[in-house]
């Protein structure tokens, strides 16, 4: 087993990826968090895109979460991909598809008045209503078997257990079936293990130094 030190940021979403997939595969690794704000200058050095994670392997670096992700999928097992290529295939797209809400929920964080709020809210129902119609048994998105999908959704739906303590958003209103996953993902303890327990009040922290019009409509301020 190479020397793993994954560099990170204490609520990124991406971050969270790569934890939940070491974790899957009870990698040994150690973790740096930094302030990207100001990033110490180690990092500047090794970091071609300034951002995190970044995952150091035997003190070599590779970047970008997907990327740290299938390399961790193809070094050590168990597999969290399907075997199948078209499937493999598939689940890449979807893991794609998640990173886009990922920006719409960006943007929903950062949005500034009532209007930029709910046009980012009813775009986020449009998109987990595409997933409802994808979805199938569960418990997981593909059945009963873990995948690389369930690890880039877990982050995704972590946001709305913060939002969830203040008020419903209604975004999941008309999607059982993803409400069910989302469930599902929050009692994993790779999921439950790959943040802080202090990270609701540093999401609440991120959102009230932006001004966030969220923070005004789940009366957290």
């Amino acid at each position: 087993m190479p020397k793993l030190h994954l560099v990170s940021h204490e609520i990124c979403p991406y971050v969270q990826r790569a934890v939940i997939t070491l974790l899957e595969k009870h990698a040994p690794f150690e973790r740096t968090s930094i302030n990207l704000a100001e990033p110490p200058e180690w990092f500047r050095q090794i970091s071609p895109l300034g951002k995190v994670p970044l995952l150091q392997v035997d003190g070599e670096v590779i970047f970008e979460s997907a990327v740290i992700c299938e390399y961790l999928d193809e070094t050590i097992e168990p597999r969290l991909h399907p075997a199948d290529a078209l499937a493999r295939a598939k689940h890449r797209a979807w893991i794609e598809f998640g990173s886009a809400l990922l920006m719409t929920l960006w943007e929903l964080n950062t949005a500034q008045d009532e209007a930029s709020l709910d046009a980012k809210r009813k775009e986020l129902q449009g998109r987990f209503g595409i997933l409802e119609n994808v979805l199938g048994d569960g418990p997981y998105f593909a059945g009963e078997r873990f995948s690389l999908v369930d690890a880039a959704f877990g982050p995704i739906f972590r946001y709305f257990e913060v939002y969830d303590r203040y008020a419903d958003l209604g975004i999941f209103a008309e999607t059982p079936k993803v409400r069910a996953w989302r469930q599902a993902l929050a009692v994993r303890p790779s999921v439950q293990q790959a943040v802080a327990a202090d990270y609701p009040e540093k999401l609440l922290g991120f959102l009230k130094a932006r001004n966030s019009e969220l923070v005004r409509r789940l009366g957290a301020s």
